[in-house]
């Protein structure tokens, strides 16, 4: 954790974080400030449709056109995540502030669900919604980093809207190579090795 920003960065779960919340997720920092940092859960598709959720969205979200779950907290709020498409950027459309310059994230953004669908869905090239957060008070999430329970690894667009995302942890863990790739094989419970 070298940067000065986490923002637009990975989370990638160790195998020894079993905590059911996080047990092999990968999450997408969408804000990392001196008070604390914010992210959401990549690959936790839950089996509600957007539409059923936040009406009038439902036909502009990437596949699986689902709810994610975010993460534990604030899990009635929703937070949704766009990439721009090619022009002017939309309104209701923001770039994540402080973003890590040259991840290639540019046009990842938060999105204003309270803007009309109609116009800002049919300007953005991806949109996922998330049902709640992940987030970390001043200093907590450096101790779980420093403890072993992340990894911070870069992340790229197909990353945030992946139509795989259950194979999503196992994926970034092996592009890392080394180490990392070698824990992208381990098993889901050890003792039935």
């Amino acid at each position: 954790m070298d940067q000065s920003t986490m923002t637009g960065r990975l989370l990638v779960a160790a195998p020894l974080l079993q905590e059911d919340s996080f047990r092999r997720s990968v999450v997408f920092v969408v804000d990392d400030t001196a008070d604390g940092t914010l992210g959401v859960i990549l690959n936790r598709p839950l089996g509600m449709a957007v539409d059923e959720v936040v009406t009038d969205w439902g036909a502009y979200a990437s596949e699986p056109a689902v709810m994610f779950s975010g993460g534990p907290v604030g899990a009635d709020s929703g937070i949704a995540l766009g990439a721009a498409g090619v022009g002017e950027p939309p309104p209701g459309w923001a770039p994540l502030e402080g973003l890590a310059p040259g991840l290639g994230l540019d046009a990842v953004g938060v999105v204003d669900l309270d803007g009309p669908p109609q116009v800002l869905g049919t300007a953005l090239g991806a949109f996922r919604v998330f049902a709640g957060y992940a987030g970390w008070s001043e200093g907590q999430l450096r101790e779980e980093i420093d403890e072993g329970a992340w990894f911070v690894v870069d992340a790229v667009p197909s990353d945030v809207f992946t139509t795989s995302p259950e194979g999503l942890w196992a994926r970034v863990l092996r592009r890392q190579g080394g180490r990392m790739a070698l824990l992208s094989t381990y098993p889901d419970d050890p003792t039935m090795n």
